[in-house]
């Protein structure tokens, strides 16, 4: 089974993205969008188009889109209403309406695969974090603690990701996003939120930190700090549970700037059976292979094939999280 895939967008994620699907044998990329004629010349033998509708007149079966939030949702529906699977990156749109709209052309489509990259859960310190909580070996989630930031970077206020016609929302939409998709995975729904949303260095019209606090109704809290103002590239993720807790450090990345990845995790232990209290025994786990990219896209072709039914990074799972997406801006 040959799928004929087409990607939007050949930026860094477009081009990861090609990368994954040259290596894997179902998937044949066989034509590419970008507005640089020059990607015409940097990926010869493929069919290049500078309009996204274009590609529409081809004969596919999938497309991956790694478009600007403005238009990703426009190239979704559209895919979808041509009878195509579809692998969009994270966001889903600028704004909880976006992902609405194409909630509804999903449903029309009937049967076609919408996936959403919402790469992290696909890391494996987060997959042991899961089976962890999900055997209930510490109990339930009592609250959690997360932070992810970043240096910023040279320029950073001219960059799509701070034009609010581009992108629609700043350092949450962009990347703290995986966070919150991370919370409300690994803990449920969060219906509670307060928060401040602000613009503390970056002299641009979208936030470069958010602070945030949540609360489901089963009275679980978290908090997240998405910041461009880290000066250092920081992943942390903290679950405190009845018995015990779970601490990812380090989200491995093409660049290690992150640092390792690992997990640590511990039963909790009173002064009545050890000496040292507030200091247990702990386990650590160090990871050093990324294989997420490639994870995913077996995933979505388990998903065509009929293997699985409901992806991880489903149009509901992206809609969970630009619900809470706007609540926070809302709250800030």
């Amino acid at each position: 089974m040959s799928i004929r895939t087409a990607i939007v967008g050949m930026g860094k994620m477009g081009k990861i993205r090609k990368q994954i699907l040259d290596t894997h044998p179902a998937f044949e990329v066989v034509a590419i969008c970008d507005r640089e004629r020059g990607m015409k010349e940097a990926f010869p033998g493929l069919t290049f188009v500078e309009q996204w509708r274009d590609l529409l007149d081809l004969r596919l079966d999938a497309i991956v889109v790694c478009a600007y939030n403005n238009v990703a949702p426009d190239i979704v529906c559209s895919a979808l209403d041509a009878g195509l699977h579809v692998f969009c990156e994270k966001p889903p749109g600028r704004c909880l309406a976006d992902i609405e709209r194409v909630i509804a052309h999903e449903k029309a489509a009937g049967g076609r695969v919408l996936k959403y990259g919402f790469n992290h859960r696909f890391h494996y310190a987060v997959m042991e974090a899961k089976a962890i909580i999900d055997s209930g070996r510490y109990g339930p989630v009592l609250c959690a603690r997360g932070t992810y930031g970043k240096a910023g970077g040279l320029g950073l206020e001219k960059n799509w990701r701070l034009d609010k016609e581009l992108a629609g929302g700043g350092i949450l939409l962009d990347q703290g996003i995986h966070m919150l998709d991370l919370m409300c995975y690994l803990i449920g729904d969060f219906t509670q939120v307060k928060s401040f949303v602000e613009n503390l260095y970056w002299k641009a019209p979208l936030e470069d930190n958010a602070f945030v606090l949540m609360k489901t109704d089963n009275g679980q809290v978290a908090m997240v700090h998405s910041s461009a103002t880290q000066w250092k590239h920081k992943f942390s993720l903290e679950l405190f549970m009845a018995d015990g807790y779970v601490s990812i450090n380090g989200i491995l990345t093409s660049t290690r700037s992150y640092g390792d990845e690992t997990i640590t995790f511990a039963r909790k232990q009173f002064e009545d059976v050890t000496f040292a209290f507030g200091h247990p025994r702990e386990e650590i786990i160090y990871f050093d292979r990324d294989d997420s990219w490639e994870q995913e896209m077996n995933e979505f072709y388990a998903c065509i094939n009929g293997e699985k039914k409901r992806p991880q990074g489903s149009s509901e799972d992206a809609r969970k999280v630009m619900e809470l997406v706007e609540k926070i801006y809302a709250a800030g």
